[in-house]
């Protein structure tokens, strides 16, 4: 894979017959390049037009990573409608859906990842380094605790004690019929 924001996507996975896979990896190139472009952004000597460009890219990205993040929840709550689930009456809905736990998961491997890339600098001074070890910790624990709450909330919608939801984001700021400063300057 290219190191470079402006790399095509290579997603391994059919759309058809692997839709699941295919998601998951979007949301994944997703996060992985907006991770860079956040990144970018606060480069203290990016020319203002470019840094205008880079937040309306990283807008775009937003707005396909809930994209995707809602078509990962729709494949997971049809999964589950076909296998026939029976929802027991007393069963509740999590506040956070299987597909927003996947989101979390996928920025925190990111963090984990970047963390100990700031370990192996040979530039960097010894405190960094502890200092970046100790944060590694606390991310992979947070890794195991997040995990956890995922597996928990599979199981739990398997046996009929938790349900879910496809929850609309509807990112209202991107929608040029919705934000005003987008149709009031609107060719016409």
């Amino acid at each position: 894979m290219a190191n470079d924001v402006d790399a095509v996507m290579q997603n391994p996975f059919d759309a058809r017959n692997e839709y699941i896979e295919n998601l998951l990896y979007t949301k994944n190139w997703i996060d992985t390049v907006q991770w860079h472009l956040e990144d970018i952004i606060r480069d203290p000597k990016i020319d203002p037009a470019e840094g205008i460009r880079i937040k309306r890219r990283i807008d775009e990205s937003n707005q396909k990573r809930n994209d995707t993040v809602e078509k990962i929840d729709e494949w997971l709550l049809q999964a589950f409608e076909s296998m026939k689930i029976q929802k027991k009456p007393d069963a509740r809905m999590n506040s956070e859906s299987p597909a927003w736990i996947i989101d979390r998961l996928s920025i925190i491997c990111l963090k984990i990842y970047h963390m100990e890339a700031e370990i192996e600098r040979t530039d960097a001074p010894a405190e960094h380094k502890v200092s970046c070890a100790r944060k590694l910790d606390l991310l992979s624990q947070q890794l195991a605790d997040l995990t956890n709450c995922f597996n928990e909330l599979m199981g739990d919608i398997l046996l009929g004690t938790k349900f879910m939801k496809v929850y609309r984001q509807m990112k209202m700021y991107n929608d040029p019929s919705m934000n005003p400063v987008l149709y009031q300057n609107a060719p016409r």
